[in-house]
């Protein structure tokens, strides 16, 4: 059976993770081979395949990982205390933050979804989904309460917030004028501008 760490080393599979996080960021997924993967790691193949299977696996957990935490972080929000304009302002700004500091696995994923099988590809679509919905749900609240707008469908609204998450592996740069948190509240207040009543 594969060792789960060698001594004084991270786990074998966050340490798979990680270079082939880095090696699909920077070569892509479809020219960066197993075993590219397994020597960056410093594991064997055997190793590979016990934890993840395939090249594939380790392609929908690194996103997969992203996206349990960001609907972990929503679940909280979601079911705190307070007025639900504060509590979505927090998800939309935690969306934000979170993805920045995933970004690498962000663009990697969006940029070889295609390479997933039809079975792993409607699990991650139905995982987005579930988090979509929560989010929305929010936006619902708010708008059946009259703490928000309904001049705009709150479909549209979550869509116009995520399609905004989703691009800013296009732009955002680490040594840019923004911090994650900066952007996160820029976006965060122009999504709570929209529902204003």
């Amino acid at each position: 059976m594969a060792r789960t760490t060698d001594e004084g080393a991270e786990p074998v599979p966050r340490r798979l993770l990680a270079a082939a996080t880095r090696l699909f960021a920077e070569r892509g997924y479809d020219r960066t081979s197993v075993q590219e993967i397994v020597e960056a790691a410093g594991v064997t193949k055997g190793a590979l395949y016990h934890y993840f299977g395939s090249k594939e696996d380790l392609l929908h957990e690194i996103y997969a990982r992203v996206l349990r935490l960001q609907q972990e972080r929503l679940d909280g929000f979601a079911d705190a205390q307070g007025p639900v304009e504060r509590r979505l302002r927090d998800a939309a700004a935690d969306v934000v933050v979170t993805t920045i500091e995933n970004l690498d696995d962000a663009a990697i994923f969006f940029r070889s979804t295609h390479h997933l099988s039809p079975e792993k590809n409607q699990q991650v679509r139905a995982e987005r989904r579930r988090y979509h919905e929560r989010f929305r749900a929010l936006v619902e609240e708010g708008q059946r309460t009259g703490v928000f707008s309904t001049a705009t469908p709150a479909d549209l609204v979550v869509d116009y917030h995520f399609g905004s998450v989703h691009h800013l592996s296009t732009w955002y740069r680490t040594d840019g004028p923004l911090t994650p948190r900066q952007v996160a509240d820029h976006l965060a207040d122009l999504l709570l501008r929209a529902l204003r009543p």
